[in-house]
């Protein structure tokens, strides 16, 4: 197949007797980024590392190639080496992270699978550099010297800045700059437990002229962008740190709704001390209003109670903290228990007996509670028969007892117990308990009918437990079989009336459920249960749901639903429709299945089949539709950035892909190509003629020319059959300007073998080469330092020998005049290269470019480079100026011995002369030959 890949917009790559066949190609990575990047700096060992300054925009693309076409999966490990992927992760070729943080540096992976081979993973390290607002903090101290009747007073000033990369601190006094040594009363040191640069700054043994202004420069030498930083500290005579006091009481008690206002002054400090108001619980309440050190917190609730703390901070010394506690008075939550006598087996309450009466509440702050008793709304006082207790705070809080020895007939009555606040201000609470002949321990039974109880799901249910006694436990509900949360989400939920209502029961709530008495507000016995059981009916649940089948016409097609379960499941009916007409209806017996067939597809067979599969609750639904459609295209992602055309305003671009199962369905007679201008809403649209059957994994191409320079594309192709339509596959293909080459695919982006050399270059990467024999030559890893990355190299190793040569050829790139008239002028490219030349051995690489009509031996180099570089990857650049189509050929040449290994990566060829060629030892060369009559294609021009 004659044709012309497109590679530059610029140049045309011309390969002849290429047949059509399989392209499955695993994936291949590379990473590229955008945004606001300050540096790009290659690791030789490892990723590649971009710098970023806090708040700017980072965007990184992965750029894979493969077929099938690649999925892509963006991760992030924070700064480790791990391969290992986390729970968070991005499903697409993009990550964008608009005001990019601290906290989001570290390494990112792209990693790309197909199913073929192993999957491709690459990273690169992000870097996030912020410099922070400096902060000078001020120590003194005073030491009396020995025998002297003097003081020594020394002041350490220590600036800090949070910072990435690290900082360079410079100290100023007025305008002189300090450092080291310049003066007697001065030292500058780094304190031994810090990483980093000199920060801290001693005055010894203070004199007139250190009370001055001292200012600290933070700076990370403008990486990034990023401005120095400056703080000034006045230091005079007076300076001492904060001292502070407030001007309440501790612990604070108040009533629910009152305002308080806790008040904090300063006593001491120069400079000024700053006020601030904290709270234990981490962060103020929302209505707080802080002034002037006077923290407000009106209409106080209970939520508001806590430590609150008052700090000053001038820098100077450690921050004056001072705290209170406020206390929110409450009274909640109510119970009692009544406890029979201990000393008898039976929990009734009998006449001679003792009774005891135990009432608890919840109150703040505990010591404030009382107690008191009422028998029938009247006072009771305690006697040798009723003894009243209120027990140990420390023991049992907030508890009272009232105890009944030899219980009488005249005893019986309602007894109250009241709690209350010494503060007033909160209502009291108060609890009746009435002791009657009726007051009997409590009875739990399940109404009859009521277990097993049997609901749909969805509906509302209520579990019921009868209880009987006087008075009436509170009811505790949990499950039964299994450590499992009730349906509000709790593992125990109360009832008062002894029903438990679900809302919306669904089939996981199925199971058995435990009520069982509590001793609050009833008796202190040993609590009586019972378990009811909860079944929840629901329509049978069945697979697929959904499914599509492709099939041609003429065909057998198969289709089968199956019960994953159903209850109840005993009663089970299918129905098979097409559309609205009934096919087939049964029963199951004992298969949990149930098919139907088509021997034959007509073209009135195709649509949507459904099958029911009903039970008494309703039916549960597989449905398949039956259709002729072929399966959309894929495009074949490896064909190379557009690059050619005779004319300089428009590029030609070959259109690559492969049938997703071409057998499924009738033969593709076409695929309809529609192609339009992105931002245009017109399409151009013809059709692609296929003769003959389409294999699997076949590659179909097609040239697309007159594109308009540099305009982008979207490319729409719909394979078409006897059934019509199928599914359309879209692409983007945009003008780039550059050919790039990095040998990570088998088809190594066209490069040939020389076939009158004496060996080949071999493809290669530092995971699979064995260095065993010839440890001390060759590269580590490719061009970017990853030991996964492919590059081509020459093998030294015998049978070589001194002077053996091998070449690689590119394609054929075509070039465009500046002038399309004539050809006096040639276009001018940049040609470029990394090599890896190391070993004691290394012998020669030569770099040619071979115009049409000229012979190997007739291109003299353009670039040429002898003997050991170093174990490192350097680059050459070389402008060009061809006047014909031409090749780039690499020529390695044996050296004396196997330590001669030499590699090649990263390819490049980009229109315009190379901005910065590298000065070691590079050749520059003009090339200008003889013009080159063009070819022409008429077809119509796409764009405007």
């Amino acid at each position: 197949m004659d044709g012309i890949i497109s590679v530059l917009g610029v140049l045309t790559l011309v390969l002849e007797g290429i047949s059509c066949q399989g392209v499955y190609a695993p994936p291949t990575v590379r990473i590229v980024h955008s945004g606001h990047a300050c540096n790009v700096e290659e690791e030789h060992y490892s990723e590649r590392v971009y710098t970023i300054r806090e708040g700017e925009m980072l965007e990184l693309t992965c750029l894979v190639t493969g077929h099938p076409r690649p999925q892509i999966r963006w991760t992030k490990t924070a700064g480790s080496v791990s391969d290992r992927f986390q729970d968070s992760s991005v499903f697409n070729e993009t990550l964008h992270i608009s005001k990019i943080q601290r906290h989001q540096g570290g390494r990112y992976y792209c990693k790309a699978e197909n199913g073929l081979g192993s999957p491709a993973i690459k990273s690169i390290r992000v870097d996030v550099y912020y410099l922070d607002e400096p902060v000078v903090t001020v120590h003194q101290s005073i030491g009396e010297a020995k025998e002297q009747f003097y003081y020594e007073r020394t002041v350490f000033l220590r600036c800090v800045a949070n910072s990435n990369p690290p900082i360079r601190y410079s100290w100023h006094r007025g305008r002189d700059v300090l450092s080291q040594g310049s003066d007697k009363g001065v030292e500058i040191y780094e304190p031994f437990f810090t990483q980093g640069e000199t920060k801290i700054l001693k005055l010894k043994n203070l004199r007139p002229k250190d009370y001055a202004n001292y200012s600290c420069i933070a700076s990370v030498r403008n990486v990034c962008g990023i401005a120095d930083r400056k703080v000034v500290f006045r230091l005079t005579n007076k300076t001492a740190p904060a001292s502070i006091k407030l001007l309440v009481e501790d612990p604070i008690v108040v009533n629910p709704g009152q305002t308080v206002s806790l008040v904090c002054i300063t006593t001491g400090g120069e400079p000024a001390p700053s006020l601030a108001w904290t709270s234990g619980s981490g962060s103020l309440p929302e209505k707080s209003l802080m002034k002037e050190g006077v923290l407000t917190l009106p209409a106080i609730a209970s939520e508001d109670a806590g430590v609150y703390s008052c700090i000053a901070s001038n820098n100077v010394g450690n921050p004056a903290k001072k705290s209170t506690t406020i206390i929110v008075r409450a009274l909640k939550k109510g119970r009692f228990w009544i406890t029979p006598d201990p000393y008898h087996n039976d929990d009734n309450i009998q006449i001679g007996r003792e009774v005891k009466i135990s009432c608890q509440v919840e109150a703040t702050p505990p010591e404030e509670l009382q107690f008191s008793w009422l028998k029938n709304g009247r006072a009771l006082r305690s006697s040798e028969r009723m003894v009243i207790t209120q027990t140990d705070p420390d023991i049992s809080p907030a508890t009272t007892n009232l105890d009944i020895i030899d219980l009488k007939f005249t005893d019986f009555g309602t007894y109250t117990c009241v709690a209350a606040l010494r503060g007033g201000a909160i209502p009291e609470i108060s609890i009746d308990v009435n002791i009657s002949s009726t007051t009997v321990p409590p009875n739990l039974t399940v109404p009859r009918g009521k277990s097993p109880m049997a609901a749909r799901e969805g509906e509302t249910v209520e579990l019921e437990c009868l209880v009987s006694g006087k008075p009436k436990p509170i009811i505790l509900w949990s499950r039964a079989d299994k450590e499992a949360p009730m349906p509000d989400g709790s593992m125990q939920t109360e009832s008062y009336d002894g029903v438990l209502r679900i809302v919306n029961v669904s089939r996981e709530m199925s199971g058995s459920y435990r009520c069982q008495t509590s001793q609050y507000n009833g008796f202190n016995v040993k609590p009586r249960e019972a378990v009811i059981e909860l079944i929840v009916r629901y329509p049978p649940a069945v697979e697929p749901v959904w499914q599509e089948v492709r099939q041609g016409l003429g065909r057998p097609v198969s289709m089968n639903c199956r019960v994953l379960r159903a209850h109840p499941s005993r009663v089970l009916r299918y129905e098979w429709r097409l559309g609205s007409r009934l096919l087939h209806a049964g029963t199951f017996d004992s298969r949990d299945d149930t098919d139907y067939s088509v021997r034959s597809l007509a073209r009135e067979g195709y649509g949507e089949y459904t099958c029911d599969v009903i039970n008494e609750v309703g039916p549960g639904r597989c449905t398949f539709l039956v259709t002729g459609k072929a399966y959309p295209p894929e495009f074949y992602y490896d064909t190379y950035n557009p690059l050619w055309q005779n004319r300089p305003r428009v590029y030609g671009y070959k259109l690559q892909w492969t049938q997703m199962n071409p057998s499924a369905v009738d033969r593709i007679m076409a695929y309809r190509l529609g192609i339009r201008q992105t931002g245009q809403q017109r399409w151009w649209e013809q059709e692609i003629p296929v003769e003959g059957n389409i294999q699997k994994g076949e590659l179909i191409t097609h040239n697309l020319t007159e594109l308009i320079r540099p305009e982008a594309y979207v490319v729409r192709l719909t394979p078409i059959t006897r059934f019509g339509e199928g599914d359309s596959s879209t692409r983007f293909i945009t003008y780039s300007g550059e050919f790039h080459c990095s040998f990570e695919e088998d088809p190594i982006c066209m490069f040939t073998q020389d076939k009158n050399d004496d060996f080949d270059w071999t493809r290669h990467s530092a995971a699979t080469r064995d260095t065993k024999y010839t440890p001390n030559t060759g590269p580590s890893g490719d061009r970017s330092g990853s030991k996964q990355g492919f590059y081509m190299y020459i093998e030294t190793s015998r049978p070589r020998k001194d002077g053996d040569t091998a070449r690689l050829l590119s394609p054929t790139f075509n070039v465009t005049p500046k002038n399309p008239h004539s050809i006096t002028s040639p276009p001018a490219y940049c040609f470029s290269f990394y090599y890896h030349m190391y070993g004691k051995h290394i012998g020669t690489l030569n770099a040619f470019v071979k115009q049409k009509g000229q012979s190997t031996s007739d291109a003299g180099p353009v670039w040429s480079l002898s003997g050991n570089q170093g174990d490192r990857w350097r680059q050459a650049k070389i402008s060009i100026h061809p006047s014909a189509s031409f090749q780039v050929i690499f020529e390695g040449v044996r050296g004396p011995g196997i330590e001669g290994d030499i590699a090649i990566d990263d390819v490049t060829l980009e229109e315009g002369e190379c901005p910065d060629p590298p000065s070691n030892r590079m050749y520059q060369a003009c090339i200008s030959m003889r013009s080159e009559e063009r070819l022409h294609t008429a077809s119509p021009v796409y764009g405007h």
